[in-house]
């Protein structure tokens, strides 16, 4: 009590004073600052991108197997039947083939990128569900992707984090884009339970329930890319389905089509066509769209199926990334071919540094793929999913 109210209790004590016999202490003070420090300090955190958040990534550096003659190996009747053999031989008599049968037995040099560490990830590392409220707009049929606020694209929202350690390694790498998706339920469960995370979907548009099954894929790591029926030779007598982009409407009508075709669900970073010889060399036809592709933060990728293509030099006007697969690895659609293009893949890989190939989504194509990517790892070769074909090459 204060030597004032000693002199006059009674007194009315300003609003001042009041406050300040109510203060709180020096410990309440300290730790409502702390509170208000881890509050705000795992917010910032969050908010920073972890690439390899919840991606286990282990490089270890094997030696090279080396053979140790032991006595376990070598008999001492052998050793000394060799010594007395040695020792008997004339010294003037050379065997011809004895430098042919010790080179043989020598073996090849591996290439510098078997010598590297080898990398090891997880083979399934989850994806966000979509849609992500960042990069969605809300369209007459359904979200369509947009840039964000922030300039983020749903390119980069959408796509798998490949880690560091895999992006900077010399290693052949391999993409795989498996289409046809969300037509038949079994096959795309399929598909999504037994291809490991980085063989990246091509999900039709026509199917039922996309969202979920787009859903259940991304939990299993995959990225996907929507598969946009465009106009081929033949037309339509050759019809891929409805709202089929084509040569012969005018530009606003095709990108209604694509509008169309995007809304049917999200979670896509990327397109790709599904068929399309007669669109893709009409550059009226096709420079719209490819505006429209870049307007929404996507990516395009062109299969092996077109071999003339106005794409490659309309995406250089338009400065959209692209890039092309070089084989459809399921044309003949039974097992020892599709392992035979698989082996054509891994060639191509190793003499460029990167391959693209693009499949099906029939079983025996799932099932040859799902076994030959079990092999990758002793051949040093690396599976990446197709965003990866993206960061760090020309468009």
């Amino acid at each position: 009590m204060s030597r004032d109210e000693l002199r006059q209790p009674l007194r009315k004590r300003s609003l001042k004073e009041r406050l300040w016999a109510r203060r709180p202490s020096a410990f309440a003070l300290t730790a409502g600052s702390l509170a208000a420090l881890f509050v705000v300090g795992g917010i910032w955190i969050s908010r920073i991108p972890h690439p390899f958040a919840g991606e286990p990534v282990v490089v270890a550096v094997i030696p090279p197997p080396q053979e140790l003659q032991t006595s376990s190996t070598t008999s001492p009747e052998d050793g000394a039947k060799s010594a007395s053999d040695a020792a008997e031989a004339p010294e003037d008599i050379i065997d011809s083939n004895a430098g042919i049968a010790e080179s043989s037995n020598e073996p090849a040099e591996k290439p510098a990128y078997m010598k590297e560490a080898a990398i090891f990830t997880a083979p399934n590392r989850p994806l966000k569900p979509a849609p992500i409220a960042a990069v969605k707009e809300d369209g007459a049929e359904g979200p369509l992707p947009r840039i964000s606020d922030r300039g983020k694209k749903p390119f980069d929202v959408y796509s798998q984090v490949t880690p560091l350690a895999v992006s900077t390694s010399e290693r052949p790498k391999i993409t795989i884009i498996l289409g046809g998706m969300g037509l038949n339920a079994k096959l795309t469960a399929k598909a999504i339970k037994e291809l490991p995370g980085d063989i990246t979907l091509g999900f039709a548009p026509y199917g039922e329930n996309l969202q979920a099954q787009v859903n259940k894929a991304r939990a299993r790591g995959h990225e996907i890319l929507l598969q946009v029926p465009m106009e081929p030779v033949g037309y339509p007598g050759n019809n891929p389905g409805p709202n089929t982009l084509l040569s012969s409407v005018e530009p606003e009508k095709n990108i209604e089509s694509l509008r169309w075709h995007m809304s049917r669900f999200a979670g896509y970073s990327g397109i790709t066509n599904y068929m399309g010889a007669r669109l893709l060399v009409s550059e009226a036809a096709l420079k719209p769209v490819m505006k429209e592709i870049k307007k929404r933060g996507l990516v395009y990728l062109e299969d092996a199926t077109v071999n003339l293509t106005l794409s490659p030099r309309i995406v250089q006007d338009v400065r959209v990334p692209m890039q092309r697969a070089s084989m459809v690895i399921d044309s003949e659609a039974t097992a020892p071919a599709i392992a035979d293009m698989l082996e054509k893949l891994e060639k191509e890989a190793i003499a460029n540094g990167f391959a693209i190939g693009t499949g099906s989504g029939l079983e025996v194509t799932i099932d040859t793929v799902a076994e030959w990517a079990k092999s990758l790892q002793e051949k040093g070769i690396l599976l990446v999913p197709v965003s990866a074909t993206y960061r760090g090459r020309p468009s």
